[in-house]
Protein backbone atom coordinates (compact mmCIF):
# COMPACT_ATOMS: atom_id res chain seq x y z
CA UNK A 1 0.00 0.00 0.00
CA UNK A 2 1.36 3.40 -0.99
CA UNK A 3 1.95 5.97 1.70
CA UNK A 4 -0.71 8.71 1.56
CA UNK A 5 2.10 11.27 1.77
CA UNK A 6 3.54 10.23 -1.60
CA UNK A 7 0.70 11.68 -3.59
CA UNK A 8 1.40 15.05 -1.93
CA UNK A 9 5.12 15.00 -2.61
CA UNK A 10 4.79 17.38 -5.55
CA UNK A 11 2.73 19.71 -3.41
CA UNK A 12 5.57 19.86 -0.88
CA UNK A 13 8.28 20.04 -3.53
CA UNK A 14 6.76 22.98 -5.44
CA UNK A 15 7.31 25.65 -2.75
CA UNK A 16 10.88 24.46 -2.21
CA UNK A 17 11.57 24.63 -5.95
CA UNK A 18 10.08 28.13 -6.18
CA UNK A 19 12.18 29.25 -3.22
CA UNK A 20 15.45 28.02 -4.73
CA UNK A 21 14.63 29.49 -8.14
CA UNK A 22 13.95 32.87 -6.52
CA UNK A 23 17.13 32.57 -4.47
CA UNK A 24 19.18 31.83 -7.57
CA UNK A 25 17.56 34.74 -9.41
CA UNK A 26 18.26 37.10 -6.51
CA UNK A 27 21.95 36.16 -6.50
CA UNK A 28 22.84 35.49 -10.15
CA UNK A 29 20.47 37.78 -12.05
CA UNK A 30 19.02 40.79 -10.28
CA UNK A 31 22.24 42.20 -8.77
CA UNK A 32 23.61 42.36 -12.33
CA UNK A 33 20.69 44.45 -13.57
CA UNK A 34 21.09 48.21 -13.60
CA UNK A 35 18.00 50.32 -14.18
CA UNK A 36 17.37 54.02 -14.60
CA UNK A 37 14.60 55.09 -12.25
CA UNK A 38 13.30 58.36 -13.72
CA UNK A 39 11.03 60.36 -11.42
CA UNK A 40 9.27 63.71 -11.61
CA UNK A 41 9.61 64.86 -8.01
CA UNK A 42 7.17 67.48 -6.74
CA UNK A 43 8.91 69.59 -4.11
CA UNK A 44 6.76 71.79 -1.91
CA UNK A 45 7.41 75.51 -2.38
CA UNK A 46 10.61 75.02 -4.37
CA UNK A 47 11.84 78.20 -6.04
CA UNK A 48 10.41 78.09 -9.61
CA UNK A 49 13.88 78.91 -10.95
CA UNK A 50 14.80 75.28 -10.25
CA UNK A 51 11.74 73.65 -11.71
CA UNK A 52 12.86 71.18 -14.36
CA UNK A 53 16.34 70.78 -12.88
CA UNK A 54 17.59 67.21 -13.38
CA UNK A 55 19.58 65.46 -10.65
CA UNK A 56 21.20 62.04 -10.96
CA UNK A 57 21.54 60.13 -7.68
CA UNK A 58 24.17 57.40 -7.35
CA UNK A 59 24.74 55.58 -4.09
CA UNK A 60 25.82 52.44 -2.27
CA UNK A 61 28.30 51.34 -4.91
CA UNK A 62 29.88 48.89 -2.43
CA UNK A 63 32.74 48.12 -4.80
CA UNK A 64 33.50 44.41 -4.95
CA UNK A 65 30.12 43.32 -3.61
CA UNK A 66 28.07 40.83 -5.62
CA UNK A 67 28.06 41.92 -9.31
CA UNK A 68 29.80 45.24 -8.61
CA UNK A 69 33.02 44.85 -10.56
CA UNK A 70 34.90 47.38 -12.67
CA UNK A 71 32.53 46.87 -15.59
CA UNK A 72 29.42 47.49 -13.47
CA UNK A 73 30.78 50.74 -12.07
CA UNK A 74 31.72 51.91 -15.56
CA UNK A 75 28.15 51.10 -16.66
CA UNK A 76 26.95 53.35 -13.84
CA UNK A 77 29.12 56.18 -15.18
CA UNK A 78 28.00 55.66 -18.78
CA UNK A 79 24.29 55.51 -17.88
CA UNK A 80 24.58 58.56 -15.63
CA UNK A 81 26.26 60.57 -18.37
CA UNK A 82 23.53 59.62 -20.84
CA UNK A 83 21.00 61.49 -18.67
CA UNK A 84 22.51 64.92 -19.43
CA UNK A 85 22.01 65.91 -15.80
CA UNK A 86 22.33 69.35 -14.31
CA UNK A 87 23.98 67.82 -11.24
CA UNK A 88 25.16 64.37 -10.14
CA UNK A 89 25.16 63.51 -6.44
CA UNK A 90 27.05 60.62 -4.85
CA UNK A 91 25.44 59.57 -1.58
CA UNK A 92 28.00 57.37 0.14
CA UNK A 93 29.06 53.78 0.79
CA UNK A 94 31.58 53.40 -1.99
CA UNK A 95 33.40 50.52 -0.28
CA UNK A 96 32.59 47.00 0.88
CA UNK A 97 34.46 45.11 3.60
CA UNK A 98 35.74 41.54 3.66
CA UNK A 99 35.96 41.44 7.47
CA UNK A 100 35.23 43.43 10.61
CA UNK A 101 38.82 44.37 11.42
CA UNK A 102 39.65 47.99 12.22
CA UNK A 103 40.23 49.28 9.62
CA UNK A 104 38.59 46.53 7.54
CA UNK A 105 40.05 44.97 4.42
CA UNK A 106 38.17 45.95 1.29
CA UNK A 107 36.72 43.80 -1.49
CA UNK A 108 37.83 46.51 -3.93
CA UNK A 109 40.41 49.21 -3.10
CA UNK A 110 38.91 52.69 -2.83
CA UNK A 111 41.42 54.00 -5.37
CA UNK A 112 40.05 51.46 -7.86
CA UNK A 113 36.44 52.44 -7.08
CA UNK A 114 37.33 56.10 -7.63
CA UNK A 115 39.12 55.35 -10.91
CA UNK A 116 36.06 53.43 -12.14
CA UNK A 117 33.76 56.30 -11.07
CA UNK A 118 35.90 58.90 -12.83
CA UNK A 119 34.43 60.74 -15.79
CA UNK A 120 30.97 61.60 -14.47
CA UNK A 121 29.75 64.73 -16.26
CA UNK A 122 27.00 67.20 -15.38
CA UNK A 123 26.42 70.90 -15.98
CA UNK A 124 27.08 71.86 -12.35
CA UNK A 125 29.50 69.05 -11.57
CA UNK A 126 29.47 66.21 -9.03
CA UNK A 127 28.84 66.53 -5.28
CA UNK A 128 29.27 63.71 -2.78
CA UNK A 129 28.94 62.73 0.87
CA UNK A 130 30.35 59.93 3.00
CA UNK A 131 28.46 56.80 4.12
CA UNK A 132 28.70 54.59 7.19
CA UNK A 133 30.80 51.88 5.51
CA UNK A 134 33.18 54.58 4.31
CA UNK A 135 33.51 55.83 7.87
CA UNK A 136 34.18 52.34 9.22
CA UNK A 137 37.00 52.08 6.69
CA UNK A 138 38.51 55.59 6.52
CA UNK A 139 36.29 58.51 5.58
CA UNK A 140 39.26 60.78 4.87
CA UNK A 141 40.73 58.14 2.54
CA UNK A 142 37.44 57.96 0.66
CA UNK A 143 37.20 61.73 0.47
CA UNK A 144 40.78 61.99 -0.82
CA UNK A 145 40.16 59.50 -3.65
CA UNK A 146 36.91 61.12 -4.77
CA UNK A 147 38.57 64.53 -4.71
CA UNK A 148 41.45 63.12 -6.75
CA UNK A 149 39.10 62.26 -9.62
CA UNK A 150 37.51 65.71 -9.55
CA UNK A 151 34.48 65.44 -7.29
CA UNK A 152 33.52 67.68 -4.37
CA UNK A 153 32.82 65.92 -1.07
CA UNK A 154 30.80 67.86 1.51
CA UNK A 155 30.68 67.29 5.26
CA UNK A 156 28.86 70.09 7.08
CA UNK A 157 29.77 72.16 4.03
CA UNK A 158 27.70 74.06 1.48
CA UNK A 159 28.00 74.22 -2.29
CA UNK A 160 25.97 76.78 -4.21
CA UNK A 161 24.78 76.77 -7.79
CA UNK A 162 23.04 79.51 -9.72
CA UNK A 163 20.26 78.94 -12.20
CA UNK A 164 17.95 81.45 -13.87
CA UNK A 165 19.41 84.18 -11.68
CA UNK A 166 18.66 82.38 -8.39
CA UNK A 167 20.85 80.40 -5.98
CA UNK A 168 20.34 76.90 -4.66
CA UNK A 169 22.36 75.60 -1.70
CA UNK A 170 23.44 72.00 -1.29
CA UNK A 171 24.39 71.04 2.27
CA UNK A 172 26.31 67.81 2.68
CA UNK A 173 25.89 66.23 6.12
CA UNK A 174 27.99 63.63 7.96
CA UNK A 175 26.70 60.08 8.05
CA UNK A 176 23.97 59.35 10.61
CA UNK A 177 26.29 56.99 12.50
CA UNK A 178 28.16 60.10 13.64
CA UNK A 179 25.14 61.50 15.46
CA UNK A 180 25.85 61.63 19.18
CA UNK A 181 22.81 63.71 20.01
CA UNK A 182 20.20 65.21 17.75
CA UNK A 183 20.52 68.78 18.98
CA UNK A 184 24.27 68.93 18.33
CA UNK A 185 23.84 67.41 14.86
CA UNK A 186 21.14 69.98 14.02
CA UNK A 187 23.21 72.85 15.41
CA UNK A 188 26.24 71.81 13.33
CA UNK A 189 24.08 71.88 10.21
CA UNK A 190 22.76 75.33 11.14
CA UNK A 191 26.31 76.59 11.62
CA UNK A 192 27.32 75.27 8.20
CA UNK A 193 24.42 77.13 6.59
CA UNK A 194 24.81 80.34 8.60
CA UNK A 195 27.29 82.10 6.23
CA UNK A 196 24.80 81.66 3.36
CA UNK A 197 21.57 82.50 5.23
CA UNK A 198 18.89 83.85 2.94
CA UNK A 199 20.76 82.91 -0.22
CA UNK A 200 18.29 80.45 -1.70
CA UNK A 201 16.56 77.15 -1.04
CA UNK A 202 18.42 74.29 0.64
CA UNK A 203 18.78 70.68 -0.52
CA UNK A 204 20.46 68.32 1.93
CA UNK A 205 22.69 65.47 0.76
CA UNK A 206 22.93 62.74 3.39
CA UNK A 207 23.67 59.04 3.28
CA UNK A 208 20.84 57.90 5.55
CA UNK A 209 17.18 58.97 5.46
CA UNK A 210 17.03 58.62 9.25
CA UNK A 211 18.25 62.21 9.60
CA UNK A 212 14.90 63.59 8.46
CA UNK A 213 13.45 63.90 11.99
CA UNK A 214 16.83 65.22 13.22
CA UNK A 215 16.87 68.25 10.92
CA UNK A 216 13.17 69.06 10.58
CA UNK A 217 10.26 69.86 12.89
CA UNK A 218 11.50 71.28 16.24
CA UNK A 219 15.13 70.90 15.16
CA UNK A 220 14.61 72.44 11.71
CA UNK A 221 17.98 73.52 10.36
CA UNK A 222 16.60 76.17 8.00
CA UNK A 223 13.27 77.56 6.89
CA UNK A 224 14.69 77.26 3.38
CA UNK A 225 15.10 73.46 3.61
CA UNK A 226 13.06 71.96 0.78
CA UNK A 227 14.49 68.53 -0.03
CA UNK A 228 16.65 65.73 1.36
CA UNK A 229 18.39 63.30 -0.99
CA UNK A 230 19.35 60.05 0.76
CA UNK A 231 20.22 56.38 0.28
CA UNK A 232 21.62 53.70 2.66
CA UNK A 233 18.55 51.41 2.80
CA UNK A 234 19.13 49.62 -0.55
CA UNK A 235 15.32 49.49 -0.57
CA UNK A 236 15.76 46.58 1.82
CA UNK A 237 17.42 44.71 -1.11
CA UNK A 238 14.19 42.79 -1.46
CA UNK A 239 10.49 43.41 -1.98
CA UNK A 240 7.83 40.78 -1.27
CA UNK A 241 4.07 40.81 -1.90
CA UNK A 242 2.08 41.86 1.18
CA UNK A 243 5.24 42.13 3.31
CA UNK A 244 6.85 44.91 1.26
CA UNK A 245 10.48 45.46 2.31
CA UNK A 246 10.66 43.58 5.62
CA UNK A 247 14.39 44.10 6.31
CA UNK A 248 15.44 47.74 6.16
CA UNK A 249 18.54 49.20 7.88
CA UNK A 250 16.60 52.07 9.38
CA UNK A 251 15.36 52.89 12.86
CA UNK A 252 12.00 53.64 11.26
CA UNK A 253 11.38 50.30 9.53
CA UNK A 254 9.85 50.58 6.07
CA UNK A 255 8.87 54.23 6.52
CA UNK A 256 11.95 55.52 4.67
CA UNK A 257 12.67 52.39 2.64
CA UNK A 258 12.77 54.00 -0.82
CA UNK A 259 11.23 56.62 -3.06
CA UNK A 260 9.45 59.89 -2.26
CA UNK A 261 8.56 60.72 1.33
CA UNK A 262 7.10 63.95 2.69
CA UNK A 263 7.27 64.63 6.41
CA UNK A 264 7.21 67.79 8.56
CA UNK A 265 6.68 69.81 5.38
CA UNK A 266 9.98 68.63 3.86
CA UNK A 267 10.34 66.32 0.85
CA UNK A 268 12.82 63.46 0.70
CA UNK A 269 13.82 61.00 -2.01
CA UNK A 270 15.62 57.75 -1.14
CA UNK A 271 17.47 55.83 -3.84
CA UNK A 272 17.88 52.05 -3.57
CA UNK A 273 21.52 52.22 -4.72
CA UNK A 274 23.75 49.94 -6.76
CA UNK A 275 25.49 47.30 -4.65
CA UNK A 276 24.66 44.91 -1.85
CA UNK A 277 25.67 44.74 1.78
CA UNK A 278 25.68 41.89 4.35
CA UNK A 279 23.59 39.58 2.12
CA UNK A 280 24.59 39.36 -1.56
CA UNK A 281 21.00 39.26 -2.82
CA UNK A 282 18.50 41.57 -4.48
CA UNK A 283 14.91 40.57 -5.20
CA UNK A 284 12.43 42.85 -6.96
CA UNK A 285 14.70 45.73 -5.97
CA UNK A 286 17.26 46.03 -8.77
CA UNK A 287 20.34 48.25 -8.69
CA UNK A 288 19.37 51.72 -9.80
CA UNK A 289 20.49 55.12 -10.89
CA UNK A 290 17.79 57.55 -9.78
CA UNK A 291 17.13 60.42 -12.18
CA UNK A 292 15.08 63.03 -10.36
CA UNK A 293 13.57 65.99 -12.21
CA UNK A 294 12.48 68.68 -9.77
CA UNK A 295 8.97 70.04 -10.10
CA UNK A 296 7.42 72.90 -8.13
CA UNK A 297 4.40 72.21 -5.94
CA UNK A 298 2.56 75.13 -4.41
CA UNK A 299 -0.40 75.04 -2.00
Amino acid sequence: MKSPLKKYRYLFAAPALIFFVCLAYSYYVEPHRLVVNAVDLKVKHLDPAFGGMKLVMISDIHGGSNAVDDAMIRRVVDLANEQNADLIVLLGDYVSETNHAIPPNLKMPMAQVADDLAGLKAKYGVLGVIGNHDGWYCDQCVRKELTRVGYTVLENEVAEIERNGKKLRFLGLPDHMKIRDWTSFSNAAKSALAPTDGQGDVIVLEHSPDVLPVITDKLLISKDLKLILAAHTHGGQGWLPILGTPIVPSSYGQKYSYGHIRENGVDMFVTTGVGTSILPFRFMMPPEIAVVTLRVEND
